[in-house]
């Protein structure tokens, strides 16, 4: 078994869920008292929010790519980063470190595609849905990707932060999200992209009109692919 370097804290509740489902992972695949090697870099959150807030991608990047190098240095054969947003700037994490990046925006078009799904919406922070980092990669897999309108940005969002980050879940928030989904896909979505690794604690798999696809188990799933592979 290999071992995977994570860069996490953004936000800690999603790490978590991240650190559960690659011990859960392995314990189906391996069996026994067999659990994930992996290493964990966790930054304080609220500097990474601090420097997005500024604009200051480039100063954000450094600080994980510093982190990320760290992490191969421990001996992490792989490097994931453990959220959509912090994807803009993962060429900058790539070329810090001599090991793969697993991109969660591959994970997430090789699932899409392979279900045949060619339209998808995509929920996520408003960095994701308004910047081109994450559509851009999924749009040049072939895929045609859907966000809401601005007012359903900004409750995406403000969800994101000011609840799901900070552990908490509510009903009204989660139906929400559900007269969003409902919207994309009047517009024609066949499926919807959870794109912020905290949504999965807000909606499963039973919860929305349409097949949602959540990056966070997506990128597990490949994480564990690559680190149990002969």
């Amino acid at each position: 078994m290999k071992t995977l370097g994570v860069l996490g804290g953004m936000s800690w509740e999603s790490t978590a869920v991240y650190y559960r489902l690659f011990n859960q992972g392995v314990r189906a695949r391996l069996g026994g008292q067999h659990s994930a090697k992996l290493l964990l870099a966790s930054v304080d959150f609220a500097e990474i929010v601090a420097r997005q807030k500024a604009g200051d991608w480039h100063g954000a990047g450094q600080q994980l790519a510093e982190l990320a190098a760290g992490l191969q240095n421990a001996g992490a054969d792989a490097i994931l980063i453990a959220t959509n947003t912090m994807h803009k700037i993962a060429e900058q994490v790539q070329a810090a470190i001599d090991v793969p990046l697993l991109h969660i925006g591959d994970v997430v078009a090789d699932a899409l595609l392979a279900a045949g799904v060619r339209r998808a919406g995509l929920l996520g922070t408003r960095y994701t849905m308004e910047q081109p980092f994450l559509i851009d990669h999924l749009r040049q897999r072939g895929l045609d990707i859907l966000v809401p309108d601005a007012d359903a940005r900004a409750d995406v969002h403000r969800i994101i932060f000011d609840e799901l980050c900070q552990g908490e879940v509510n009903n009204v928030s989660r139906e929400t999200y559900q007269r969003i989904i409902q919207q994309l896909a009047a517009d024609g979505a066949q499926a919807v992209i959870l794109g912020c690794t905290e949504i999965c604690l807000l909606l499963g798999p039973n919860d929305a009109c349409l097949p949602l696809y959540d990056t966070a188990a997506l990128h597990v799933d490949a994480g564990l692919n690559w680190a149990l592979q002969s």
